[in-house]
């Protein structure tokens, strides 16, 4: 029954960090799948791989992960339909304005303040580093990045230790992970820049905090949202 218990949990936290549900999307909007590729997706829905990375911010479009949310349609009141027959010199003029935009801003709605005090120890990359590691003593103060309410309180994920997930709207998800002691229960609403943990190294083999940031289901680099220090 415990394991049964444990495997529901997890089964429910990788929901929770794949977007909050697999639920249908509004229209104009695509829910990746398993072997889908951004061609593929263009293709079917009679756009093009140029207008997917505009439309989505994607620098890397062979990056897209199971379960992420994308744009397929343009949006509303854009001018992307005109441009998609442009001339190829105005379309490439375009995809690299949308690029160098998107560089600075992942996504529309969520302002974070840092997750705790320490040493950024390691960076996003989006394959091996789903988030950034933050260093420092154990016991820590570790903050809400955002208002939001605790969706995931728990050790059920292994390779996170104890860790919690806090939602921030329809778009937006943190998660704290390794911590020493969590502070805030699942269905508790927090506010930006409460304590909610202590920093620690369950999971780990040092103490830090691993913090993750979610856009639609997609980790993103937190640096794009994060204060400069």
């Amino acid at each position: 029954m415990q394991k049964r218990m444990r495997r529901l949990v997890c089964a429910s936290l990788i929901a929770v960090l794949a977007a909050c549900g697999t639920g249908p999307v509004a229209p104009g909007f695509y829910r990746v799948e398993r072997g889908d590729t951004v061609s593929k997706i263009a293709r079917e829905n009679r756009t093009t791989v140029a207008n997917l990375k505009r439309w989505n911010g994607l620098t890397n479009p062979d990056a897209i992960e199971v379960g992420q949310v994308l744009r397929i349609a343009p949006p509303a009141g854009s001018a992307t339909a005109a441009d998609s027959s442009a001339s190829g010199a105005a379309s490439a003029k375009s995809d690299s304005s949308a690029q160098a935009l998107s560089q600075n801003k992942a996504g529309p709605g969520v302002t974070l303040v840092w997750p705790a005090q320490g040493s950024v120890i390691r960076a996003f990359d989006g394959k091996n580093s789903k988030g950034i590691d933050i260093a420092n003593a154990a016991g820590t103060p570790v903050v809400a990045a955002a208002t939001g309410n605790v969706v995931y309180a728990g050790n059920g994920l292994r390779g996170y230790g104890n860790m919690l997930i806090v939602k921030h709207d329809d778009d937006y998800l943190t998660a704290y992970a390794h911590n020493r002691a969590l502070l805030v229960k699942e269905g508790q609403t927090v506010q930006q820049g409460q304590q909610i943990a202590e920093m620690g190294d369950t999971d780990s083999n040092r103490t830090m905090l691993h913090f993750e940031v979610r856009y639609m289901g997609r980790s993103t680099d937190p640096a794009r949202y994060l204060p400069p220090r």
